[in-house]
């Protein structure tokens, strides 16, 4: 997997979307600039962004464009449609708000953004691939890309779509590496196999794994390294094949510090740090109100074609997680199956299950997951 489109071998980018805010709630542009100075200094050169992300665009304005020569970074960008958009040319006017909003002049990245069941076909229906390759045959745009929030299957079926794709930015994290919902290590396997470095969002999963349970805690804990909960996520992230960038959402000086502490000069994590993280894997699993091992006998005679053990895993990792987030891999197990309301209690899910589980009445609890 070559990663050549990265500038140099620093793997930590600046992710834009948690900027630290004043207690007006305005984007602490002066604080910001320090962050961006820290991290230019500390040999960092990638900074993400989007069109979705309020007063982003124009923070990075300020805080960079207006402040460095373009050459000393590179900035990433997003198209986003949504399932119930229907102005063609409102969408496409994104990409010209965007460069108004940053005075980039060109983005090196530019991503078609949060691929999902619901939305992905927009981009094609309306012809924004097609609307992307123009702008970059005008130089507005360097390297073309997605990021995605489904399921293999979907992605699969994108890239041999979309040879033109350079690159997929997937969310990945030693929590969501097994986890049906997120699929991160099978996602990561298959852009390795179409040749697609990844970019990676979530590498903490939204900040749970800068503060995660107490079980996983302890084990960090009893290696006295004296290293942040993050960086083990950051650098399980960071260390895997066909990786070419790990985004971080930073938003104090005091995160971007911590970062660069042990991103500065990365060493991936040695054997005996690995099996650490698959002693955390194992305690996250352990950690659940449903004792499921997944043997899916359930599934075979279900009538209603339910994915009965992907939609308990979900329940069981919402620990901590925000609710859309819950919602979104909750959607992507279920998609194209049945869901939890659609049980029709015949129990031979019940009689096929060896752990005895009631899952009439646990699949009953799971409907809340359906929002």
């Amino acid at each position: 997997m070559s990663n050549s489109l990265a500038k140099g071998d620093f793997k930590l980018g600046f992710g834009l979307m948690r900027l630290p805010r004043t207690e007006s709630s305005e984007i602490d542009i002066p604080q910001v600039s320090e962050m961006v100075d820290r991290f230019l200094e500390a040999g960092g050169t990638y900074f993400d962004t989007a069109f979705a992300y309020p007063g982003s665009e124009e923070a990075i304005k300020k805080a960079l464009v207006t402040r460095y020569p373009r050459e000393n970074y590179t900035l990433a960008t997003k198209l986003i449609a949504k399932a119930g958009d229907t102005e063609v040319e409102a969408l496409k006017q994104e990409f010209y708000t965007s460069l108004e909003r940053t005075g980039a002049g060109y983005f090196d990245f530019y991503l078609l953004h949060a691929f999902q069941r619901n939305s992905y076909y927009l981009y094609d229906q309306y012809g924004l691939w097609d609307f992307a390759k123009e702008q970059k045959a005008k130089g507005l745009i360097k390297h073309l890309g997605f990021s995605f929030h489904a399921d293999p299957e979907l992605l699969e079926e994108i890239l041999k779509a979309h040879p033109e794709a350079e690159f997929v930015q997937l969310q990945i994290n030693y929590a969501d590496w097994e986890n049906p919902g997120v699929a991160s290590r099978r996602n990561l396997e298959i852009c390795k196999a179409y040749g697609k470095p990844v970019i990676v969002m979530e590498p903490v999963k939204g900040g749970i794994l800068a503060d995660p349970i107490d079980s996983v805690k302890a084990i960090f804990d009893r290696e006295s390294n004296g290293l942040s909960y993050s960086s083990w996520a950051i650098r399980f992230v960071a260390g895997q094949e066909g990786v070419m960038m790990t985004l971080s959402g930073m938003s104090s000086l005091a995160q971007m510090e911590d970062n660069l502490s042990y991103m500065k000069n990365f060493r991936p994590l040695d054997e005996h740090e690995m099996e650490v993280i698959r002693e955390v894997q194992e305690a996250l699993n352990k950690d659940q109100s449903i004792p499921c091992t997944a043997c899916r006998y359930c599934t075979k005679g279900c009538p209603m074609n339910i994915p009965i053990p992907d939609i308990f895993s979900v329940e069981n990792r919402k620990k901590g997680s925000p609710e859309f987030r819950t919602i979104r891999e909750y959607n992507i197990v279920t998609q194209g199956k049945g869901r939890a309301s659609d049980c029709i209690q015949c129990g031979q899910c019940e009689e096929a299950c060896p752990q005895h589980l009631p899952i009439i009445e646990l699949l009953e609890k799971c409907r809340a997951l359906e929002g």
